[in-house]
């Protein structure tokens, strides 16, 4: 996993609306945060605060994705107003994204953490899982207890994620992973067995059962949201992931990092054993080091992939390269 970013997810059991709303007050972090405290309100969209995991205080901002699928924001954080090197994607995801037939109602929450691997510190890498998984449950218990429940609900599905780093330009990367009739280099749980064009065709799994393949590409502020859906006609069975392609400068705030960042986001049930399409996320994650060989390589990034899964600066990188 790419050892830069942290994600962490949870079921609240609000409406997303109600989510939304409450994300995007930054006042809010006071509630809910271990020690994100707001001091000072420079404008509407921006706070001077404490921090949880720095010795001095921070400007928070927080900016709205703007997209037709689901509702989502971006916090910003930096030591000087306007100068962001933390970016913070959430998305909230209605459980009919997930699954178009589902009566479920609420939300799942989806954070994403970029930390600098310039300006981070030995602590903050050690101690963000912990603090960012209680702070994601303090926030359920807070929307929860607003939505009059006294108990943590229980969704029907989980978030599992996978993160690489792949050193070639995104917009070779989006132009090969948006296109379907690309997906029988990479992916190698499919073959093609029929029709195929550049968002949808026919497969079949590694059973010879035939299956349907779908991809939308969608615009999300600075990076690309990729969505890919299988359907096996014979099972009725659906499932759908998705993928966030980040320039690697913008996850960390820095125009000499070349490359970006794959984020793939899978939906599991919590209480089923799947028998089609991918079945646990080593099958997402065996196929990002598939796609990272593969367009490193068309990039003539040749050294890259030995490095590994994670994003090295320039300068560690001639360190590495070099031993």
């Amino acid at each position: 996993m790419e050892k830069n970013s942290f994600a962490t997810s949870t079921y609240i059991a609000t409406s997303p609306e109600s989510a939304f709303e409450y994300l995007c007050s930054l006042k809010n972090l006071d509630h809910w945060t271990l020690f994100s405290r707001m001091i000072e309100q420079i404008d509407e969209d921006t706070w001077l605060g404490t921090a949880s995991g720095y010795q001095k205080n921070l400007y928070y901002h927080v900016k709205k994705l703007e997209n037709e699928l689901f509702y989502g924001i971006e916090w910003h954080c930096g030591f000087e107003h306007n100068q962001y090197f933390q970016v913070y994607p959430v998305l909230l995801f209605p459980p009919n994204y997930i699954d178009p037939e589902t009566d479920e109602k609420g939300v799942y929450f989806h954070w994403l953490s970029f930390v600098d691997p310039k300006r981070q510190t030995p602590m903050i890498m050690q101690g963000i899982h912990t603090v960012h998984t209680s702070e994601a449950r303090s926030l359920k218990a807070n929307l929860e207890r607003r939505a009059g429940r006294s108990t943590a609900a229980k969704g029907r599905y989980f978030i599992d994620t996978d993160t690489i780093y792949i050193d070639a330009p995104i917009d070779v990367g989006i132009n090969y992973l948006s296109n379907l009739q690309n997906m029988g280099e990479w992916a190698h749980l499919v073959r093609p067995s029929g029709e195929i064009n550049s968002q949808s065709g026919e497969f079949t799994d590694e059973y010879d059962q035939k299956l349907k393949i779908s991809l939308r590409l969608h615009n999300l502020s600075k990076y690309h949201l990729l969505e890919q859906e299988y359907f096996y006609p014979y099972y009725g069975f659906y499932q759908r992931s998705v993928a966030l392609l980040i320039p690697t400068a913008y996850a960390f705030a820095d125009p000499e990092a070349s490359g970006f960042i794959l984020h793939q986001i899978t939906f599991w049930k919590t209480d089923q054993l799947l028998a089609h399409g991918k079945l646990q996320i080593e099958d997402f994650g065996a196929e990002g080091m598939n796609i990272k060989r593969m367009l490193e390589a068309k990039a003539g990034n040749l050294k890259s992939f030995d490095l590994g899964m994670s994003y090295i600066p320039k300068k560690q990188n001639s360190l590495v390269t070099s031993r």
